[in-house]
């Protein structure tokens, strides 16, 4: 074993039995969760509390994705709010890790489910005759896919491009392939194994198609 794979074996170790004290503090409205980023597809090495319902070897989620693509330039993201697709509202940080060398290998996540805080807030204010903020009605709060298939992950991005695009990924012109591609490239989705596979066959294309889409990505930014 490398003496990074080693550090990062001993940082991993050292933070399992932190995250359950981290969610203790909080109480039951919140989840902490472990990512070893060198396993993508199951990047979830413990999970204390139960917000986001993951498991110890589920794969990341988006937010995770985005983390991993920004690699070096990954950094703390804390106190952002989310939506689970129940339309739950999440504030989450997100704290990434990384060994000796300065490497990127995990993150450290904390996600408090304020449902029941946006409640109570609603009933003091309505006792007070006050106006409060009703989180849920937050425009624009982005929809995160927290759940612990790979497939389904791919999916929703892929979707949501989809939306964004206003036009059936299988009736894109080259040009509208190649941002949707740009998209997904700059979301992390290809750090998952057999990803490419999957997002050929939603856009209805081979994935020779899409690896040369991909390869044009690559000589446009200048990548080696």
């Amino acid at each position: 074993m490398s003496d990074s794979a080693h550090t990062a074996d001993a940082v991993f170790a050292a933070l399992t039995p932190v995250i359950d004290g981290i969610a203790a503090t909080f109480g039951r409205s919140c989840e902490v969760v472990l990512h070893d980023y060198r396993h993508p597809e199951r990047s979830v090495v413990a999970v204390a509390g139960s917000v986001t319902g993951r498991d110890a070897g589920d794969a990341m989620s988006e937010i995770g994705l985005r983390v991993l693509a920004a690699g070096q330039d990954a950094r703390n993201e804390v106190g952002y709010l989310t939506r689970t697709e129940d339309g739950r509202v999440i504030r989450s940080s997100t704290l990434p890790l990384r060994d000796l060398d300065g490497t990127l290998i995990g993150a450290l996540c904390v996600n408090v489910d304020l449902s029941a805080i946006n409640r109570a807030a609603g009933v003091l204010s309505d006792l007070l005759g006050l106006s409060a903020p009703d989180l849920a009605a937050t425009p624009h709060m982005p929809t995160t896919n927290f759940s612990g298939d790979v497939d389904q992950v791919v999916d929703s991005l892929v979707e949501r491009a989809e939306r964004a695009c206003a036009v059936p990924v299988t009736a894109l012109d080259r040009e509208q392939r190649l941002e949707l591609v740009r998209s997904l490239h700059d979301a992390g989705v290809f750090a998952l194994r057999g990803a490419p596979a999957r997002v050929a066959k939603r856009l209805g294309v081979s994935r020779a198609g899409l690896y040369n889409d991909l390869a044009i990505l690559k000589n446009e930014s200048g990548q080696p």
